[in-house]
């Protein structure tokens, strides 16, 4: 036996090994009623934001604020404080730079919960909140939180005007999502010009840089920034002079939007920003706080914290859905035969069929005829159904063995229909919606959160590929036909995909490759040998790959240390491109292998998901998991399939 060959197997005797470990510790992570649900952290704004929430809901009294949940306040203060970076500012994610949003944000929440300005730590936030510009460089949804307390110039903010309702040709509809229901429920809030109070003496005058203006614009004169900003100024003129009843009219339609998108769902979108904005925005609409509306939107927010009763943090939304796709798809993979896992395969795929979504959602709006079908990120969320979740739920349901087979070939049917009629023109997916591609629409003065499209993107329409052919299509079908050709027309120069859900280049290529090899691509095709050689091009010293979120900040890869989710895509990336053999692969799965806990976990502290780019980050607490698991799955099949 060569030495190449030996050091194959031995390797690959190592991943049988590894693999049952990893495959046990997942298992023992199920809940009870068949799903996973993996922590899901960010960054600190979400506590800053909590505290913002607080002086909203129990105001200052006589000038002293005296909260009744002051406890939590507190924890909250702790929480912040111990994410502050040694150059005193807080970054958006771990190993990023001081950002200088997060840290006006921190510095407000800080100051106001009783922090000393004069402490140590409020200096050195003060200071790098200075040197990085000063409040007016913080982004405009930054400011339109401070200017609600008159702690910020409404006039240096963007309008953002409830009569977006009363728009034609349902503009609405052309925002991403999450978009759609942020703006609502803040233009409601908006609607009233609020000042609320804050303790007497507050103020954040000494984080103004002396002659900065925050909506200054050197674009040029006939740019689409202009116009908008110009428009911006004629909003605020409307504001105070506009017609009163076209105004009430233009609240009562987002009142009622904002509603009914509440029904069916944890709270608004399931996720943490309209949620807090729907409190705001039911404030503002005169509903007190024992109002049943108010009680369980209230109750929805504080169930995103985790608190026990030392630490306290704010998750953005739940996960289960997605961790309990690609914790089945990664266990089907592994290929476990025990009872004890094919109980928990079909107790994760009778929980997944009781959650597919039969109401039509905000997609109904482009999609009318399409029968209702899908799954949401979260445990209650009916009106956004995504695209990813469902792809996923539907790459693992061939390994899944329901209850009733008869229902699961049902869904799984309705499912894959929904997913074809989801598909864009450009022959890519989406997250949420079809053809969210007005770029004008980025433009506008609030589109700062780099999140105001919804535009379709390589890993999901990898994934959605991968769906596709487990559930029998193939490259013959139109939309598969077109879906390859929109890869291989978004591959990048160097050979990698971008990725938008995931950090970042070594996500795009793995899921690309990945869908493209489901389509029985060969893979001795240009664009997968190109990414093939890009994968292995930046592999780290250490057998391992990582990639930093500031890529998306570069516009290209920008290289960090070793990370398992990484590594699994990376490795999972160039098995799907044909390379099973090289000694990137057999680097990469020693990485994997030597780096595993004993227990079969894998430690990760680098956020690897995406929010918005640019602008907030995730840390999927089980990425560590079952990534790494799908990956030697995948390593030992490719093995045994050149056996």
């Amino acid at each position: 036996m060569s030495p190449t060959l030996q050091a194959n197997e031995t390797l690959l005797a190592a991943a049988h090994k590894k693999i049952r470990c990893a495959a046990d510790h997942l298992l023992g992570l199920q809940n009870a009623d068949g799903y996973w649900c993996a922590l899901l952290t960010a960054d600190t704004t979400l506590e800053s934001d909590y505290i913002l929430l607080q002086i909203w809901l129990h105001a200052p009294i006589n000038g002293v604020w005296n909260p009744p949940n002051r406890p939590q306040i507190q924890r909250a203060v702790e929480r912040i404080l111990s994410r502050q970076l040694p150059d005193g500012g807080f970054n958006i994610y771990v190993d990023g730079p001081s950002e200088i949003s997060a840290s006006v944000k921190a510095y407000f929440a800080l100051k106001v919960a009783g922090v000393d300005p004069a402490g140590d730590a409020l200096t050195r936030l003060r200071n790098r909140i200075l040197a990085l510009g000063g409040i007016h460089a913080a982004n405009s949804y930054t400011k339109v939180n401070l200017s609600l307390f008159d702690l910020y110039p409404r006039e240096l903010t963007p309008s953002i005007p409830p009569e977006i309702m009363l728009l034609p040709g349902k503009v609405l509809y052309q925002m991403s999502s999450w978009t759609r229901a942020i703006v609502i429920s803040l233009a409601i809030v908006h609607s009233s010009n609020p000042k609320r109070p804050v303790p007497r003496g507050f103020n954040l005058d000494e984080l103004e840089v002396p002659g900065a203006r925050a909506m200054e614009s050197n674009e040029e004169f006939l740019s689409w920034r202009k116009t908008f900003l110009q428009t911006d100024r004629i909003l605020k003129l409307w504001e105070k002079f506009g017609h009163g009843r076209t105004r009430k009219a233009a609240i009562r339609k987002c009142e009622h939007w904002m509603l009914e998108r509440m029904k069916h769902s944890d709270g608004l979108g399931a996720i943490y920003p309209p949620m807090q904005y729907s409190i705001m925005a039911l404030d503002v609409l005169g509903y007190a706080k024992d109002h049943p509306v108010m009680v369980e939107a209230i109750r929805q927010f504080e169930h995103l914290m985790v608190d026990d009763g030392e630490t306290m943090f704010f998750q953005p939304c739940f996960s289960p859905v997605w961790d309990t796709a690609i914790g089945g798809y990664a266990l089907g993979e592994a290929g476990i035969e025990s009872k004890a896992c094919n109980a928990a395969l079909t107790k994760a795929v009778d929980w997944l069929l009781d959650l597919e979504i039969r109401r039509k959602g905000d997609w109904s709006v482009k999609r009318p005829d399409t029968e209702p079908s899908g799954w949401a990120f979260e445990f209650r969320n009916d009106w956004y159904p995504d695209i990813d979740d469902t792809a996923m739920v539907m790459l693992a349901m061939p390994h899944l063995r329901a209850t009733d087979q008869r229902r699961q070939k049902e869904v799984s049917d309705r499912a894959i229909r929904w997913l074809l009629a989801m598909q864009s023109k450009d022959g890519g997916w989406a997250a949420f919606d079809v053809d969210n591609n007005w770029e004008i629409l980025t433009h506008v003065p609030f589109a700062d959160h780099n999140a105001m499209l919804d535009p379709t993107c390589a890993d999901i329409t990898g994934r959605t590929l991968e769906a596709l052919a487990a559930n029998g299509f193939d490259r013959n079908y139109p939309a598969c036909r077109r879906a390859i050709d929109y890869l291989i027309e978004t591959q990048q120069t160097d050979g990698s995909w971008y990725g938008r859900w995931g950090v970042a280049y070594i996500y795009g290529t793995c899921f690309a490759l990945r869908g493209l090899a489901a389509m029985k691509e060969d893979d001795h095709e240009y664009y997968i040998q190109r990414a093939n050689e890009w994968l292995r091009s930046v592999q780290n010293s250490d057998g391992g790959w990582g990639e930093s979120c500031a890529s998306y900040d570069n516009g290209s890869f920008t290289p960090t240390r070793s990370t398992p989710s990484q590594t699994a895509w990376a490795l999972m990336g160039l098995m799907a491109g044909g390379d099973s053999h090289s000694s990137s692969v057999m680097h990469g799965i020693d990485y994997l292998l030597s780096s595993q806990n004993e227990d079969g976990s894998w430690d990760e502290e680098l956020a690897t998901g995406t929010g918005f780019p640019k602008v907030f980050y995730l840390n999927y607490h089980y990425y560590r998991l079952y990534f790494p698991l799908l990956a030697l799955a995948t390593f030992v099949k490719k093995q045994a399939e050149q056996i």
